[in-house]
């Protein structure tokens, strides 16, 4: 009876089966879930984030629990885009759910030969382009902090490709919608948000840091409100599609950042507590659909009531 439901949506060009998605970076790629859920009924894969090279990432520790949450410093950690091609992509052309590669780099030349390799790539559907990251010949300064800088490295990466693109946005910033606007200025079809926040935990007898990086990334449900906060914010700024991520543990935090103005969804942390939470989630959405006598997903978009 629930099947009747469409959650049907477009993202960038591509009409996804369902609104929920895995967030780049909990997931590896995806053959590792094989046995735990059904991947074909994933609206959207995510691959870990993809760089020219591999990299072996940061020193251990890596991980921190803090409470609702997690601190992580992977440091990007990743086999090398010729490697996934050889070694990973195999496995997911076999799947009926779109992938999209996460992609990432130190200048935004290296984005844009990604870019480019990827263009000319099969089985790849989209571009998530993280800008999350360093910029070696700006003295170090975050690509998705500086409004002219992200505009710059996404037009890099949209000369290069035509595939359809997603922008994931950092939260390290003082007004999120600036970025926003700024990147799909340049070309950006779909933008997801939020990466991690910038946090660190001291383990009070050795007065060290928890994680060798110092400073990590804190996801999970801590940071969710924030997260929420921000969809809601940028789905006023610009028109694109916008993916909601941070702290999505269930069916009811997915639909709030729906209801905010997300076309769709990424879990993330969740995929470490609870394996099968994606299935769950697309269930608990279909449900309350039907609860709701709301037909196609598409129409609960963006309703919060102010």
């Amino acid at each position: 009876m629930l099947e009747k439901y469409n959650l049907n949506i477009d993202i960038g060009g591509i009409t996804l089966a369902n609104p929920v998605m895995t967030a780049s970076g909990t997931f590896g790629y995806a053959e590792e879930f094989e046995n735990l859920i059904d991947l074909n009924k994933l609206g959207g894969i995510i691959v870990k984030g993809l760089s020219l090279k591999p990299s072996m990432g940061n020193p251990p520790p890596r991980i921190a629990e803090t409470p609702c949450g997690m601190l992580n410093a992977i440091g990007l950690e990743n086999v090398g885009f010729d490697v996934f091609v050889k070694e990973k992509l195999p496995f997911l052309k076999k799947l009926n759910s779109p992938v999209f590669v996460n992609i990432y780099g130190k200048t935004i030349e290296e984005y844009a030969k990604l870019a480019l390799k990827i263009q000319d790539t099969q089985g790849i559907s989209g571009i998530e382009v993280n800008i999350s990251c360093p910029n070696v010949k700006a003295g170090g300064v975050v690509f998705g902090t500086d409004p002219l800088i992200a505009y710059q490295v996404v037009l890099a990466v949209r000369k290069n490709t035509s595939l359809p693109l997603i922008v994931k946005l950092s939260p390290n910033v003082t007004d999120i919608t600036k970025i926003a606007v700024s990147v799909v200025d340049a070309g950006a079809d779909c933008l997801s948000l939020i990466n991690t926040i910038t946090g660190m935990a001291i383990d009070i007898k050795t007065r060290k840091s928890k994680i060798a990086n110092i400073t990590g990334g804190l996801s999970g449900p801590a940071i969710r409100p924030v997260a929420l906060r921000m969809v809601w914010q940028t789905a006023q700024a610009v028109s694109v599609p916008i993916i909601g991520v941070g702290g999505i543990m269930n069916a009811e935090h997915a639909l709030e950042f729906i209801i905010a103005g997300a076309s769709a969804v990424q879990i993330g942390t969740a995929n470490f507590v609870n394996p099968c939470c994606t299935m769950e989630i697309i269930d608990g959405i279909k449900q309350y659909m039907a609860d709701n006598n709301i037909n196609a997903i598409s129409e609960l978009v963006g309703t919060i009531q102010t």
